[in-house]
């Protein structure tokens, strides 16, 4: 679970959640595309980009002194996959709640 909770906290900043959103619309990105346009500066990215690194949402490739940033699919299975488990819970749930409507409607006829 504490991986999800680092994932889940890296997500919870709309910056860090636009990097990721980018990334996945965009494809790969230097770090200074991801400044362009956003009003944010070169070393703020950087530390967005380094707690997305550690949540394993986005990796790094270097390529001289360059850096290419892209999401790292398996950060999204587990949430993915923590989220397809707790749709048995709530399905599982609201199925014992229209069992209970329909008995209560059942009972007042």
């Amino acid at each position: 679970m504490t991986t999800l909770t680092s994932t889940f906290s890296a997500l919870s900043d709309s910056t860090r959640f636009g990097i990721v959103e980018h990334l996945m619309d965009h494809g790969e990105a230097l770090a200074g595309e991801l400044v362009l346009g956003s009003g944010i500066s070169g070393p703020a990215i950087s530390r967005h980009l380094k707690i997305l690194r550690d949540a394993g949402l986005v990796s790094a490739r270097a390529v001289g002194t360059k850096r290419y940033y892209s999401v790292h699919s398996d950060g999204l299975r587990a949430i993915a996959d923590w989220t397809s488990s707790r749709r048995a819970f709530w399905d599982s749930s609201l199925d014992r709640l229209e069992a209970a409507i329909s008995l209560d409607e059942d009972t007042r006829k």
